[in-house]
């Protein structure tokens, strides 16, 4: 149960934000089944285990509600799977603005190219890596809004799980494999989680060796994602502005770095080798 009267953090929805009506019609939907039933706010809350503030926040669109929010509402107020049938776009909408976009651009991609520099890629991440990096940002994330982010860039990892299965490189730099981003343990588990990512068929995992002086990665990181209808998007961190570009004309400044840091890095399987290696050594 969430307790009545808990105000959770990590679940309000800015008027701002473009998700904003998705979650105001959901609201909508709930205030007219509970209605149709005869019931006060405080009496469903009451049912539901949700407190009246709570539930009255739902109803006008300022709160995202939880997927057992909507599933209890569902059989108390006799829907019929009309409210259970939200819990996809809800959990979508938690995610930041920015994570949301980036995540239906990986849905949509046909082939994913990265290089990281500095961290492992979200991509790669294991959860409780990505909750000891994302609690290294400053200023620091309340707990609510760190659990929020970890969620977001695990549901990214849905990309793993799609029939076709797109293809995927990913080029990682020695020292985002040497950093012990939240102690020996997380990091020893986030190694030999890559190793298991990198058995599957339609992954290419390769290591940049820091000994490999002279290579165009050292501008940071490089990221291009191809669709099925020939068109890409791509970004890099130190030309233009960082953010994300279409233009063949950039498009192929990346995918020409791209290329000749994956022609300079270990092959796969001396990349997994290496990786080994480093896992041994930790």
């Amino acid at each position: 149960m969430s307790g009545e009267g808990t105000d959770e953090p990590g679940w309000d929805v800015s008027p701002e934000d473009e998700i904003a009506p998705v979650v105001e019609s959901t609201g909508r939907q709930i205030r007219l089944w509970r209605e149709a039933a005869g019931m006060r706010v405080v009496d469903f809350g009451r049912a539901i285990g949700y407190g009246e503030d709570q539930v009255r926040k739902v109803e006008r669109g300022a709160r995202i509600p939880r997927a057992d929010f909507l599933e209890r509402a569902d059989e108390v107020l006799n829907a019929g799977g009309h409210l259970k049938a939200c819990k996809e776009d809800m959990e979508k909408a938690r995610y930041p603005k920015k994570v949301r976009e980036l995540k239906m651009l990986e849905e949509r991609a046909v082939e994913l190219l990265m290089y990281g520099n500095h961290n492992i890629h979200g991509l790669l991440q294991t959860p409780d890596y990505a909750r000891a990096l994302l609690g290294t940002w400053r200023p620091a994330y309340s707990p609510d809004e760190l659990e929020r982010m970890v969620a977001a860039r695990v549901a990214r990892k849905s990309v793993f799980e799609r029939s076709p299965a797109p293809e995927l490189s990913f080029v990682q730099e020695e020292v985002t494999l040497r950093r012990p981003v939240g102690g020996t343990m997380v990091l020893r588990q986030q190694l030999e989680h890559m190793l298991e990512v990198a058995q599957l068929p339609y992954v290419e995992l390769q290591v940049m060796p820091t000994a490999r002086a002279n290579h165009p990665g050292t501008g940071g990181r490089i990221q291009v994602l191809k669709f099925g209808d020939g068109t890409a998007v791509g970004r890099t961190d130190d030309e233009f502005s960082g953010r994300p570009v279409s233009d063949p004309r950039q498009l192929r400044i990346l995918e020409l770095r791209y290329g000749i840091i994956r022609a300079q890095a270990l092959t796969p399987g001396e990349s997994l080798a290496f990786i080994e290696q480093v896992l041994g050594e930790t």
